[in-house]
Order: structure tokens, then C-alpha cells, then sequence
């Protein structure tokens, strides 16, 4: 079974659009909310069987909500592995869905996404259900009323799992209470060179919040992209969770902003120098790792949010860290690429690119 991303509207990848507040800081928002069938076995001790039921009876109850009914089902377990890392590389599915975290593992018998447009559930990860949201921006605003409306339709069909004391019952109890997790994905460069990001990180740790890399916990922080997200789940209820959390990301985005403005007060050549350098580089480089793309990007991504370079917009930026990627370039040449084309053909992709919005641009 081939993965069909036509299926999608615009391939899954809405989020990119920059449209969302704050674009040019704050890439995205996801939230997600883990859920287990009543009476259901968790996934790590379940049979094939009773996974396949799992993945029946939600697929039959999301059929009947209005957000999910002309949704869009991807088999996992299903899929070859290039198709789960393209879809993971997506921010579609997590590793634990895609059986990508161990090279000889494989997806549980059931694994399953049945996503429309920015809403959609994983079927038969770490729990039974991860409802997920991904939208552009800092939306978290209209993203939890979105999966709140969803949890509930999906809740009214389907017996859920829950404890009046400890709340929504999940596999890994650093989950249980609400099962939320939200995150914000947001460029903090001028944190970084004003080294004042150790600080900002470690005040988030005190209170609740936690950092990861692009593809949430463990990954690497590259580019200078991070992840925020809520780390207490038990003990408060999903508003709250979600409201702490965009108190403290409009804190980080003050900083931030503070910092750039400091960075172009105090060394304005230098930044001019660091953004345009960066620039050059992906414009017309020839060979690129997908680091060195990412690392560059986040230059230029400072540039444009400082308004010292305008022949790249923020959606191309945004495009860069998705379709740069192994699985991305394979599925755009309709093969396997080596290393060495990888770096070849990133590099070319990236040429292309700036020169179709630098031309635009000059219209």
C-alpha cells in the first residue's frame, strides 16, 4: 500500500501557510489529547485482535462526527516504512505510530491516522485514541476549542476511560488527569545570540512547561527551533493547561522581540551581515545537509522578521523544513536518493525556491 497525500487538503501541510498570529515567530500549534477505550486493554498489552477492534469501533464513531465523516484513513500498519517516515517527517503521525523509534520495529497491527485537514486521531499509539490539532501560528486559541469539540462528539459514541480522582486513564501515567499536551513550535534567535535562552528555558522548567526539538520528545533543538509545551497534566483542568501555557509563550515572544530589537540597537552590521551571509548560502549553494539547511534558514527567517531582507517570504521559509528532508526529496524524485544526492538534490530544491519568491517578489 502506497500513502496518496492528494487525499489531503494541500497534502496535510495547511499549517505552513503562515497565516496563523505571530507567524513569523511562532510556526505552529498542536495539541493532542490521549484517550482509551473503556474496559479495552492498553496498545503494549493488547492482542491483534482487540487492536483491530480498537481501530473498528473509533473509525465507526468518528464516521458519525461532522469533522471526521469525510475524513481520510491511512492504515499504518499497512504502509512501507519510506511512506510512515514521509508522513512523520509531515508532522502527521508520531515515531511511536510510524514504528520509526527502533529500525527493526514495525507499527502495531491496527496502527492507523484518520485525519481531515487539521484535526484528525491517531489510532492505536502509546493509547487508543491521540486526538491532534495543527495549525498554523499562535493559534492555541482556536485550536483547543477545535479538538475540544471533537473529544466531545468522539466521547458521546464511544465509552472512554476515566477515574473520578485521577481523570482520563492513559498508558503512561505522566499523561493521565486531562491527556493534553499542547505545544507551540517558535524561532528564537535572538534568545539564542543574546545568550538568554538558558534563562528563559530553565524559568519555563519551574513552572510547568518543557522544551523539545521539531518532532516534540527527542529530538534535537536545531535551527534555533523549539518546541514548548505543558508538562503537567494531572491536578488542572484542559483550560487551564492551555491558558498557562499561552500566558508563558506571549512572555517568550516579549523576550524574543526584546532581544531582536537589542541585537539591531547595539550590532546592526553584524546582524545585516550574519542574515545576508545566510542568504547567499542557500541562494546558491550546491551541496546542503538537511542541519545546515535548517541553521541557515533560521538566519534568514531573522532577516525577514527584522525586516532587513524581503526577497523570501515566511510560507517558503516554512516549506523549508518539511519538503528539505530524506523522505521529501526521495518522494519528490520517485526514488531513493544516497547521501550524496540527498545533499545534491536539497540543494537544488532550496536554489529553486528562493529564486521562484525572488522573483515574485520583483514583480
Amino acid at each position: 500500500m502506497t500513502v496518496d497525500l492528494t487525499l489531503l487538503p494541500d497534502g496535510g501541510t495547511s499549517w505552513l501557510d503562515a497565516s496563523g498570529p505571530e507567524n513569523n515567530i511562532v510556526l505552529s500549534t498542536r495539541i493532542r489529547l490521549a484517550r482509551n477505550l473503556q474496559g479495552r486493554p492498553f496498545t503494549v498489552r493488547a492482542s491483534q485482535a482487540e487492536l483491530l477492534s480498537v481501530l473498528d469501533d473509533v473509525c465507526a464513531a468518528a464516521r458519525e462526527t461532522p469533522v471526521l465523516r469525510d475524513g481520510v484513513l491511512y492504515r499504518i500498519d499497512e504502509l512501507e516504512s519510506f511512506d510512515r517516515v514521509l508522513l512523520h517527517e509531515r508532522h502527521l503521525i508520531s515515531k511511536e505510530l510510524g514504528g520509526l523509534g527502533n529500525p527493526n520495529a514495525d507499527p502495531r497491527i491496527g496502527a492507523a491516522l484518520l485525519t481531515n485537514g487539521a484535526l484528525g486521531v491517531m489510532i492505536n499509539e502509546e493509547d487508543h485514541l491521540r486526538l491532534q490539532t495543527l495549525e498554523s501560528g499562535f493559534a492555541l486559541e482556536s485550536a483547543f476549542p477545535a479538538i475540544e469539540r471533537l473529544d466531545t462528539d468522539l466521547g458521546a459514541r464511544l465509552a472512554v476511560a476515566f477515574h473520578p480522582e485521577f481523570g482520563y486513564l492513559t498508558a503512561c501515567p505522566t499523561n493521565a488527569g486531562t491527556g493534553l499536551r499542547a505545544s507551540v513550535l517558535i524561532h528564537l534567535p535572538g534568545l539564542v545570540l543574546t545568550k538568554e535562552i538558558g534563562k528563559v528555558l530553565q524559568g519555563l522548567s519551574q513552572i510547568g512547561l518543557t522544551f523539545r526539538g521539531l518532532y516534540g520528545e527527542g529530538s534535537e533543538v536545531i535551527g534555533n527551533f523549539f518546541q514548548l509545551s505543558n508538562q503537567t497534566t494531572l491536578g488542572k483542568s484542559e483550560e487551564a493547561l492551555v491558558d498557562h501555557l499561552s500566558q508563558m509563550v506571549s512572555q517568550v515572544l516579549e523576550y524574543e522581540q526584546q532581544a531582536r530589537e537589542i541585537l539591531l540597537r547595539e550590532a546592526p552590521t553584524v546582524i545585516e551581515d550574519k542574515v545576508w551571509r545566510a542568504y547567499g548560502r542557500l541562494r546558491y549553494a550546491r551541496i546542503l545537509s538537511f542541519e545546515e539547511t535548517m541553521n541557515l534558514s533560521s538566519g534568514v527567517r531573522l532577516g525577514v522578521g527584522l525586516n532587513l531582507i524581503s526577497e523570501v517570504s515566511v510560507y517558503t521559509l516554512n516549506k523549508l523544513l518539511i519538503f528539505t528532508q530524506p523522505a521529501h526529496l526521495a518522494h519528490r524524485h520517485g526514488r531513493p536518493l544516497s547521501d550524496s544526492e540527498r545533499r545534491t538534490e536539497r540543494a537544488r530544491y532550496v536554489r529553486d525556491l528562493l529564486e521562484a519568491d525572488a522573483n515574485r517578489m520583483a514583480r
